[in-house]
């Protein structure tokens, strides 16, 4: 069987947080509305998990309601 070799999750969740981050702004949709419309009470997630701060990120069903809300294809966060 063919040994499986994981990429550094740390990138990608980077890579996720910051194409969240620059998708959002170009949008107009501020940290809080998004916050709010995926159905948090704070900004707290949002502004954490967009630079990847103490190792905190979006979770598949967060990535979901972003694109969602967002009105992206979900598979837009993982890109380069």
């Amino acid at each position: 069987m063919k040994e499986i070799v994981f990429g550094d999750t740390a990138i990608l969740y980077k890579r996720i947080g910051k194409n969240v981050a620059k998708i959002r702004k170009a949008k107009g949709i501020s940290q809080l509305d998004l916050a709010l419309a995926i159905g948090l009470k704070s900004v707290g997630l949002i502004s954490v998990a967009e630079i990847y701060h103490n190792k905190k990120h979006f979770n598949i069903e967060h990535l979901d309601r972003i694109a969602t809300i967002l009105e992206v294809d979900i598979c837009e966060f993982f890109k380069p």
